[in-house]
């Protein structure tokens, strides 16, 4: 939603995707994926039933709180540079968020993910070869930016309502720091207008309670970890795939 052009959006997020790094074409399809699975079973994952291994849920929730999924995303540019969409898909049924992700991709755009993939490598292999960077510095820059990203991914959902739109809140932190991350922070609206530019979060009226929580507090309380849960919600669009 950068720009009002298609075209531009594609080649924006194409560039900046490199320096993520990650392939656009396939975290666009993770991001829209999210707005349809939102809080159903497909992707709770504050959440454990009794038939789910509970240590590989803890490790999941844990995983986002700490940077590993980051790591998970950076390697998907290794992982689908090798393995793309393999026909049976049977190497991603690791879980069923990762079944619902891995049904939900359009393999139209396997070639252009492919092509970032390899680009996201080779431009960030260029940068530490050729500009001289220590790859110690490079690790740990990138360690505190995906902690960070890593960290946001479900602070926004954790223990809201079980709604596909309504299971979000409106977080605050630093103000600036809100305007860098392009109003993240207003998720709820983010959700429940998903077509509004990131500059009209703030301005665009949704019921939140009248109250945005604070975002560091939010993080912590995540730590409680996964609970039991008995309620079922199902996902409306399994099986859809992203156009």
């Amino acid at each position: 939603m950068l720009f009002s052009s298609r075209r531009w959006n594609d080649i924006a997020g194409i560039c900046m995707s490199l320096l993520f790094p990650a392939p656009f074409h396939l975290i666009r399809q993770g991001h829209l994926g999210h707005h349809m699975r939102n809080r159903s079973d497909d992707e709770a994952f504050d959440f454990y039933f009794d038939e789910d291994n509970k240590l590989w849920k803890h490790l999941v929730l844990y995983g986002i709180l700490t940077g590993l999924y980051y790591v998970v995303v950076v390697l998907s540019n290794v992982v689908f540079l090798i393995l793309p969409f393999r026909a049976d898909k049977k190497l991603w049924h690791v879980d069923q968020a990762s079944r619902a992700f891995m049904d939900s991709l359009n393999s139209r755009y396997s070639h252009a993910i492919r092509a970032e993939s390899a680009a996201a490598i080779a431009l960030h292999a260029g940068l530490v070869w050729l500009l001289g960077v220590p790859v110690t510095h490079y690790l740990a820059m990138y360690a505190g930016f995906g902690f960070m990203w890593s960290a946001m991914q479900y602070v926004h959902h954790f223990g809201t309502e079980r709604h596909v739109t309504r299971g979000a809140r409106n977080l605050w932190i630093w103000k600036p720091l809100d305007l860098l991350w392009l109003n993240h922070n207003w998720h709820l609206t983010h959700h429940t207008h998903p077509t509004i530019p990131w500059v009209h979060l703030p301005h665009t009226s949704v019921d939140d309670g009248g109250k945005r929580g604070f975002l560091i507090e939010a993080y912590l309380r995540m730590w409680r970890g996964p609970r039991r849960a008995t309620e079922r919600v199902k996902n409306e669009h399994a099986g859809k795939v992203i156009r």
